[in-house]
């Protein structure tokens, strides 16, 4: 990008910032009544659903997105009728927008009610399509969508049939930047049948153990989660997950890891045992 569209892009983004700030502080100062709030949000709710003006949608999405990340407010949009046009937003948005209806949807799906109405509404298709084919930031703002969603049992299966784990896996690479935040949905995608199944097709497995050697804290905790999961439902996962080499690192991540972590490395080495033992019982 050239220096000129970089300053014009800078402009823009203090233009959407001044915007969301003077709707803000009407919607926070104290005549804020609830209707007012309500006329607020329904306001940019119509804009971003119906604004002609590209610009103006992606100022709507973004003031929204900042209006949903006070705890007061989040209830109050998704109540105002705000997670279609979002989705319709995530559907056929500029690439700005797409990223800020994601990130909205998000600070949404914090509230657990806001989770069942989400995934009910459609969006985890588009955001499984965004978490394809989005920009950079729009591929993270939907991964972190996603794993809020998948918190909600019944957003798993469609998370999974929405075809994410394919695109999760291949944003296994490190060289994406979101390792952490996709092994977190792996791992709870990982608890339903359905979900461990296809982990298992898409590759995951090999990934899942990388990251138990070389990943973070929080990623090998995940990771072994996800990988006890898989290997006590099928043995072929089982079987492979030994050719990968995991013994080793879960043995390490069993003395070394948070306490989660070494409680899912130790299940799995002693899973590892019970079947070695099994095996040669019937031999």
């Amino acid at each position: 990008m050239s220096p000129s569209n970089n300053a014009g892009q800078s402009s823009q983004n203090h233009a959407r910032s001044a915007s969301a700030s003077s709707i803000l502080s009407n919607s926070d100062s104290p005549r804020g009544a609830v209707g007012d709030a309500n006329e607020t949000f329904e306001g940019l709710i119509h804009l971003a659903a119906y604004s002609s003006d590209v610009f103006g949608e992606e100022n709507a999405v973004t003031t929204l997105l900042n209006l949903s990340i006070n705890d007061n407010n989040k209830a109050a949009i998704a109540n105002a009728n705000a997670i279609e046009p979002l989705i319709y937003v995530l559907e056929t948005g500029t690439p700005e927008a797409k990223e800020n209806s994601a990130a909205t949807l998000f600070s949404l799906s914090v509230i657990e009610d806001n989770k069942v109405k989400i995934g009910r509404s459609g969006a985890i298709k588009p955001l499984v399509d965004l978490l394809g084919n989005g920009t950079p930031r729009g591929k993270k703002d939907a991964a972190t969508a996603l794993f809020n969603l998948s918190i909600f049992h019944e957003n798993k299966a469609r998370i999974v049939q929405a075809g994410a784990v394919r695109h999760l896996v291949e944003l296994m690479d490190p060289a994406a930047g979101m390792v952490d935040k996709v092994v977190a949905v792996l791992a709870n995608l990982a608890t339903i049948p359905e979900g461990r199944i296809v982990i298992g097709q898409e590759g995951g497995i090999p990934v899942l153990v990388e990251v138990v050697e070389l990943g973070s804290a929080r990623g090998k905790e995940n990771a072994a989660a996800a990988l006890l999961q898989l290997c006590t439902i099928s043995n072929r996962f089982f079987s492979m997950v030994l050719q990968e080499g995991a013994v080793p690192p879960l043995v390490a991540l069993s003395q070394s890891g948070t306490s989660r972590a070494k409680e899912k490395a130790q299940a799995l080495l002693s899973f590892f045992r019970n079947q070695r033992h099994g095996n040669a019982g019937r031999g």
